[in-house]
């Protein structure tokens, strides 16, 4: 199973390898600039043009919720190992850390003088790694929030 996203504001699930269209899920008013499953693989994050991310449960086929406080398109997204804890990256040159079963922001990372391109959780840690159009990565404790490198 692979997930894409497009520019035609959808993403699908495709079953490998005959290519039939598992699943398509509606809802951001932009393009889709990334996605990601959930560890346990019963949900899905996507990051979008819209400024928005969003989390789909995939046995109910639908957004169960929007997260919105970017300001500028959100370029990529990642969720935490353990599930709890989402990462988004924007061209507002932030990063945030979302709760997702509290429904909000928990922490907005500050550094890149620049567009934030990707984030990505480290496997089995609290480490969160970032890139920038600045030309630098970063290192976080998503804990402290505090930079590493």
């Amino acid at each position: 199973i692979v997930v894409t996203g497009s520019d035609d504001h959808l993403w699908k699930m495709w079953a490998l390898p005959d290519g039939n269209i598992l699943m398509t899920g509606e809802g951001h008013t932009d393009w889709l600039s990334g996605c990601c499953f959930r560890p346990s693989g019963t949900q899905l994050v996507t990051s979008s043009g819209d400024t928005t991310v969003r989390i789909w449960d995939l046995s109910r086929r639908g957004c169960i919720l929007t997260l919105k406080g970017h300001a500028r398109t959100v370029q990529d997204c990642s969720w935490h190992s353990q599930g709890d804890y989402v990462a988004s990256a924007s061209m507002d040159s932030t990063s945030k850390i979302w709760d997702v079963n509290s429904e909000r922001c928990r922490y907005t990372l500050r550094g890149h003088k620049d567009s934030v391109n990707s984030v990505e959780f480290l496997p089995f840690s609290s480490t969160l790694l970032t890139s920038s159009a600045d030309k630098t990565l970063s290192l976080w404790d998503s804990r402290t929030v505090s930079r590493l490198f």
